[in-house]
């Protein structure tokens, strides 16, 4: 993101192994703020028929975890042989990845324009507590299957390759391979984590009462974001980050 990854990478060369493995660590927390990591979970987390701040770092851990097993399953033959993914591939996952945001924002939509969103006021004695409208209850137990699949697919763009980049610029394979585990791991834990405060964010009084206002607008963005991330992953438009 701008060169962020390379000044962090810049901190192990020369460095003790431990230092090298917590270069990994901080990778990881911060690969999962990459922007179409944060639109999919962001649209993920807000979809979803329950935003309570636990289920949302389900989801995020979800993520997290189908996200670190196809990134250490695609970046262990790039460790071990110097082995890539055609770029014909490379573009498809881009591309699968553009589709699930568009997905995902439009699924938002769809909630939003059926009036799914909006919240509703009780009290309790002097206290007044907003909640938002849920519907649907049966699909909690397919959410974390998708979003781990979604995890799946994210792991194989091009953004988690920076990562598997830099880790294999590591002149022991051993210590390259413990990086990519850690940068695997902590990229899941850091997904948990931005999940949860997603969820806390949207649980609260202010945002839940006018989340039916906020919901269109991040509904829009994201899709807008992914119809652009198809088009940067053929090359048709400049991708930044």
């Amino acid at each position: 993101m701008f060169g962020l990854d390379d000044q962090i990478a810049a901190f192990s060369n020369g460095g003790s192994v431990w230092l090298v493995l917590a270069v990994a660590v901080l990778l990881g927390l911060r690969h999962a703020t990459d922007p179409d990591h944060l639109a999919a979970v962001s649209t993920l987390v807000a979809g979803g028929s329950d935003r309570a701040a636990r289920r949302a770092g389900e989801l995020g851990l979800a993520w997290g975890l189908g996200h670190a097993l196809t990134l250490f399953g695609f970046g262990l033959p790039i460790l071990l042989l110097d082995s890539y993914l055609p770029e014909r591939v490379q573009r498809g996952a881009e591309t699968a990845i553009a589709l699930v945001i568009v997905y995902l924002a439009v699924r938002l939509l769809v909630r939003w324009r059926r009036g799914e969103l909006h919240a509703h006021a009780h009290r309790h004695g002097a206290e007044e507590h907003f909640h938002a409208h849920r519907t649907h209850e049966h699909r909690h137990a397919r959410s974390g299957l998708g979003a781990f699949g979604i995890g799946l697919v994210h792991g194989m763009g091009g953004s988690a390759g920076v990562g598997i980049l830099l880790v294999a610029s590591i002149e022991s394979t051993s210590l390259a391979i413990v990086s990519l585990a850690l940068l695997a791991i902590f990229t899941a834990v850091s997904m948990t984590l931005l999940s949860g405060g997603f969820g806390r964010t949207l649980v609260t009084r202010p945002v839940t009462a006018s989340f039916a206002a906020v919901a269109p607008v991040l509904g829009t963005m994201s899709l807008a974001f992914g119809v652009w991330y198809a088009t940067s992953a053929w090359s048709l438009t400049p991708y930044p980050f």
